[in-house]
Order: C-alpha cells, then sequence, then structure tokens
C-alpha cells in the first residue's frame, strides 16, 4: 500500500514538475531569441551581418539589410527603417507579409495539431487534398514541403509513368530541361543545370536528363522524338535566368509536340504561379492545362514551406506506399495555411492586380527611354530590368542604391534586376515606388 502511495506521489510529482518545467519553457522561450541578441549585444546591422557570416554557411551572398518585421508590401530593418519589398522572397510572398488571415490560420492549427507524419490521416489534409484538386481541377495531389521537393517528386512521377504505362525500357527514361533553368540546389536539379555555379564540383550527376535551348521548337522537337521521353519539365517563364519571357506560341507549340510523341509537359510554376503574372498559373497565358503542375512559394503566403505536385490519375496512380514521400509533406498545419493562401488569392483578385500593377511597372520604366536599359521584360508582377553589362554602374551597386532609398530588390546574373513586389501593393504604393525607383535608375545614368 505504502509502495502504491509512493508511486503515485511520485507520479504526481512528476507531473507538477513537467508542469512547471513545460511553463518555464515556455515563457523563456517566448524571449529566448531576445535575450540571446542582448547576450550578444547585436543592435547594428553591421553587427548582425558579421555574427551571422561567423557561424553560418556563406551559401548566399545577401543584400545587406538585416530584417526583423514585416507587413503587406513593407518590411522593416533593426534599426527601423522601412522596405518596400520588391523580391518577396522569390515570389513566396505574393499574399504580402503576415498577412492576417494566415497569421489566424497558422496560429489556430498550431494551437490544435501541426504533424502526424503520414503514417497516420489527419483530418486537414482531407478537406485540402479535396480543396485544392477543385482549385485548379486535377485528379490528385502529392503534398510536400521545398519547392525542390516537388520537382524532384515531379521527376521521379514522370520516370515512374514512362516504365509502367507508356513502358519506356528499364533505366532508359529521359526528361528534357530547357538550359538555364533553375528548380533547386539538390543533385538532380543540380544535374539538370546549364549554370556551373550550380554544377560545379558536384558531380556525378543524374543520368537521363537532357538540355535543349529554351524557347527553340525545332531543337526540342529533335530531341522529344526519342521514343524513350517521359516528359519535358519547363518554367513558362525563367525566373532566375532574368525573367525571360519566351515566344507567345512556345508553350502551346512544345505542349503539342508532348502529346504528339506521348510526353508528359511539366509546368515548374513555383516562382510563375498563385497570381504572379496576372493568371493564377502562368501557363494560363498559354492556353495549356499541363500534365503536372509543381507549385510552392506562394503556396503558403511565406508562412512555412508548402508544396505541391498536381497530376492526374494515370500519372499519379503510379505511385504505391513506400516509394515516395515526407514527414512533414501535407501536415496539418500546411495544409490549412495553403487552403487560405489560395483562398486569399481568389477573395482579393491578386491575379487582376498582379496585372494591372505590371503592365504600370513596365511601362513607367520603359517610358524613361534609359540608354544603359537593355531591356525591360517580364508579365504580371514578375519583371526584370535589364542592364547593358558595359555600363559602369552594376545591377549589384543599382540594387544597393535602391536598398538606401527604401527599395529591396536583387540582381541576378550580374546584369539584370528582377522586380517582384507583393500582389497586394496598392496602386498609391506603386506609384510611391515607383517614384523612387525611376529617381535611383535616372541617377544611376552618370
Amino acid at each position: 500500500m505504502l509502495s502504491r502511495v509512493a508511486t503515485l506521489s511520485s507520479r504526481a510529482t512528476g507531473l507538477r514538475a513537467s508542469a512547471t518545467c513545460r511553463t518555464y519553457s515556455a515563457a523563456s522561450n517566448e524571449d529566448m531569441c531576445v535575450a540571446i541578441k542582448n547576450k550578444l549585444g547585436l543592435k547594428s546591422t553591421d553587427e548582425f551581418i558579421a555574427q551571422e557570416n561567423k557561424h553560418g554557411a556563406h551559401n548566399y551572398h545577401p543584400i545587406p539589410a538585416v530584417l526583423e518585421r514585416g507587413e503587406g508590401p513593407f518590411m522593416w530593418d533593426v534599426e527601423g527603417k522601412r522596405y518596400f519589398d520588391f523580391l518577396s522572397a522569390y515570389s513566396a510572398v505574393n499574399q504580402g507579409h503576415c498577412h492576417p488571415r494566415l497569421v489566424k490560420a497558422i496560429t489556430e492549427q498550431a494551437s490544435k495539431l501541426t504533424l502526424t507524419s503520414r503514417a497516420f490521416h489527419n483530418d486537414v489534409m482531407a478537406a485540402y487534398t479535396s480543396y485544392i484538386t477543385d482549385f485548379f481541377k486535377y485528379d490528385k495531389v502529392l503534398p510536400m514541403n521545398s519547392g525542390v521537393e516537388a520537382g524532384e517528386t515531379a521527376v521521379k512521377l514522370a520516370r515512374k509513368w514512362a516504365y509502367e504505362v507508356k513502358k519506356v525500357p528499364a533505366n532508359q527514361a529521359k526528361i528534357i530541361f530547357a538550359k538555364d533553368n533553375f528548380w533547386g540546389r539538390s543533385i538532380a536539379a543540380c544535374s539538370s543545370s546549364s549554370d556551373p555555379t550550380c554544377y560545379t564540383n558536384f558531380g556525378p550527376f543524374t543520368p537521363g536528363f537532357v538540355q535543349v535551348n529554351y524557347n527553340d521548337i525545332d531543337a526540342l522537337e529533335k530531341e522529344i522524338a526519342d521514343p524513350n521521353t517521359a516528359a519535358f519539365y519547363i518554367e513558362p517563364i525563367q525566373g532566375e535566368a532574368g525573367v525571360v519571357v519566351p515566344d507567345a506560341d512556345y508553350h502551346q507549340r512544345a505542349f503539342d509536340l508532348c502529346k504528339k510523341h506521348n510526353v508528359l509537359f511539366i509546368a515548374d510554376e513555383i516562382q510563375t504561379g498563385l497570381g504572379r503574372t496576372g493568371k493564377m498559373l502562368c501557363i494560363e497565358h498559354s492556353n495549356v492545362r499541363p500534365d503536372v503542375v509543381v507549385l510552392g512559394k506562394a503556396l503558403s503566403g511565406g508562412m512555412l514551406p508548402v508544396s505541391a505536385v498536381l497530376t492526374d490519375n494515370e500519372v499519379m496512380d503510379c505511385i504505391h506506399p513506400g516509394e515516395h514521400g515526407s514527414t512533414y509533406g501535407g501536415n496539418p498545419l500546411a495544409c490549412r495555411v495553403a487552403m487560405e493562401a489560395l483562398q486569399i488569392l481568389k477573395d482579393e483578385d491578386l491575379c487582376g492586380r498582379a496585372e494591372k500593377l505590371g503592365e504600370t511597372f513596365r511601362t513607367t520604366i520603359r517610358d524613361l527611354n534609359l540608354p544603359f536599359v537593355q531591356l525591360v521584360r517580364g508579365k504580371g508582377l514578375l519583371n526584370a530590368v535589364v542592364v547593358d553589362p558595359a555600363h559602369k554602374v552594376s545591377a549589384w551597386d543599382m540594387c544597393m542604391r535602391l536598398k538606401d532609398a527604401g527599395i529591396l530588390a536583387k540582381p541576378t546574373h550580374d546584369h539584370i534586376i528582377r522586380f517582384a513586389p507583393p500582389l497586394v501593393l496598392t496602386d498609391a504604393q506603386m506609384t510611391e515606388a515607383l517614384g523612387t525607383i525611376c529617381d535611383v535608375l535616372k541617377n544611376s545614368h552618370e
């Protein structure tokens, strides 16, 4: 009896201690970041950057702004300076920073259930799979986390389909990519790349990938005739290459070639999709329905990594239990946020805003007639200003001047500046931001 009482007492004490520990952890974790920053004496931009460089891998070359808060199209740095965000985390924040509906969705779900793994079902995934397949009109979705995971998923699906449906001989499936593509930095993504920065000293590479010039139908027609071709993997607009927009009929002609040769047309909409170019999917500008759609970035409105691959039963049903998956893919938190993020795009007509404001942006910059601006291109609010490589003020230096003036943008490939603000930008905000951008560009003439 005494032993039982002692055991019960011990359990009660343990429960109280556990509760106390949880309370302490919650209280301490709430301001742990602040405590660490204070301990390290971090206050200025230079101090934060120096500390990060000391302990963090040097795998990025960021614009030197240390950001601590965001709202709508704006971000603020640690010194209180406000910026217009004209990168949107590479088009991940289409709905604007910290959208109240997304904050509400993530907070509510985080206090209820965040992760079960795919070892069990969860109630939110049932709603999400129904919602997103109806939203985009595909039979099935395979949920993942990062964009490159979704790209890898699409590649695996294409190969599996090639062997099981098209009957390509074992280990002979070929996937065609466009040169200057970018869909991540995994080994498969590096293997498909034509950019030396991406692939140098990372071999050996994944076999079965070939490249053709982007926007070159003749090259595609020659390569796709190989009966072992499984898929053509294409960005509707090449983002990292410098917002390269192909000919108006390119996608339709490429799609027709895929149908002729029984090849899957995979649209990588990770950067171009979800309202960014003025359509829910960029490929809709060409009236093409891809066999496979790859989504990411703005699928969560910048709240957490969420990606997805959409396709029909003929392709998706080639994957069976154990052949592909992700511990976090399809978690309740991600599913809840993704539904809300998609609904915001529709409710706030962000496609319409992107189309309207994008035209304003391109027209305004072109009308400057600056001799060092070789080209202004894009669709919707995915745009680029191509700077003459010989101009004495580089794209990087222009971005630094933009930062000083309160605009955050980032160069790509040395002489191109990408401009991609959140789609929630108002007319007045675009007018204000464009005024600043125009002033900086004009002052970069000399």
